[in-house]
């Protein structure tokens, strides 16, 4: 291989990882997080692997989507499907939940903007594009591990 070739090469593939690493986190349209004392806002941030989460636990998870997407949630933002959120039935408006899928060990940081599910043996609804992260949008429902990371200062008002 020539040098100029071998430049070439190098430079192709130098100009695609810089491009790869400038993309944006993903975030979530709608969101409007509070900023909090553990992490500035999971849905545009990647938090730090290292964060020890403030409590662990096995749980069952469902998504919903299309049927609410465009709806307001408990904290009066608009819910997207395609965004980074979950709904709870207990944990604080504003929280900020790792979930692990315990069958792939896939896993999404998202923020509690929403209360549900409201069904028996279900303890997390998460939205679609979080569902689909996790690898469980075709069967409904996932076993999964939820690691509290953090809990606002003040729990988010639900819109009245």
């Amino acid at each position: 291989m020539t040098i100029a070739k071998g430049l070439k090469i190098f430079g192709a593939v130098f100009l695609g990882l810089s491009l790869w690493l400038s993309l944006p986190a993903f975030s979530t349209p709608s969101a409007t997080a509070k900023s909090s004392t553990r992490l500035s806002d999971p849905t545009l941030a990647t938090p730090n692997p290292h964060l020890k989460p403030l409590k662990v636990w096995n749980a069952v998870s469902s998504w919903y989507g299309e049927e609410f997407d465009g709806k307001q949630t408990a904290t009066g933002e608009t819910y997207d499907m395609y965004g980074v959120t979950a709904a709870s039935p207990s944990l604080p408006l504003g929280s900020v939940v790792r979930v692990v899928n315990r069958h792939n060990h896939r896993s999404a940081i998202v923020r509690i903007n929403d209360r549900g599910p409201y069904v028996d043996g279900r303890d997390l609804d998460v939205s679609y594009e979080v569902a689909r992260r996790l690898g469980f949008d075709h069967r409904g429902l996932a076993n999964v591990r939820l690691e509290l990371l953090e809990v606002p200062q003040r729990e988010a008002q639900p819109h009245e």
